[in-house]
Parts: structure tokens; sequence; C-alpha cells
């Protein structure tokens, strides 16, 4: 089976780098633009990786990675947190939430596809 992987970044250039990564794995990614729209988006299908900013409009990162760890059914979802040297206040609560791994903005595409690839197998197409 195919890995699910959503993306969640209020940069679409963010999101656009991400499945320029990923398009060359037999995955399918999926994009929400905030966190909001990211749970709403996991009520149709669960991903099997969540790759998540942590400032964005409406529901921010630190906010969906509190309501995924909360949720018995979701707990167990990896999540990558894409951070900037601004976050450093948020660093020690999202370590506590259990996130996978953190990438610090700017990030090149080597290194997502590296911790990506730390947490799913991916095969190429």
């Amino acid at each position: 089976m195919r890995p699910k992987i959503l993306a969640v970044d209020d940069s679409k250039g963010v999101r656009n780098l991400v499945n320029g990564v990923l398009f060359p794995f037999d995955c399918d990614v999926s994009e929400a633009s905030n966190g909001y729209n990211a749970l709403f988006m996991m009520e149709k299908a669960l991903p099997d990786l969540i790759i998540l900013d942590i400032n964005m409009p409406v529901m921010g990162g630190v906010q969906m990675l509190t309501m995924l760890k909360s949720k018995p059914e979701l707990q167990a979802i990896p999540v990558i947190m894409l951070a900037s040297p601004t976050d450093h206040p948020v660093m020690d609560k999202i370590k506590q939430l259990g996130v996978n791994s953190v990438l610090m903005k700017p990030f090149n595409k080597a290194s997502l596809l590296e911790i990506v690839q730390s947490v799913l197998v991916l095969k190429e197409k």
C-alpha cells in the first residue's frame, strides 16, 4: 500500500517543495494550508506521516500536534515539524508532545528526503 503523506504549511512554496521531493516515490502527498484544514482532511483518510509547520494562521502546528497526541487513534501518526529559528521557545513543548523529528528552515531537498526516509520506507516509482 502506498504511504500517505500530509504536508501542512501555509506557504505554497514549502508544500510545492515537499511535493517535488516526494514526486519520484510511490506515495500519495496531500496538502493543507493550516492545522484546521489538515484535521478536516484527516477525517477522510489518515496519513502515514505528517509534515507540519509550526507557524500558520487559523490553527498552528503546536495546536494541531497537541490535538493529535491527545487522541488515541491519532497518537501513532509520525510527525516531522518544520521550524524556524524564531520557534525556539516552543521546541521543548513539541519534543514533550512526541514529535518524531524537527527540520529547521531553510532546508534543502536532500535533508527533507533524509528525514522523511528516517520515518517511512519510500519506494521509487
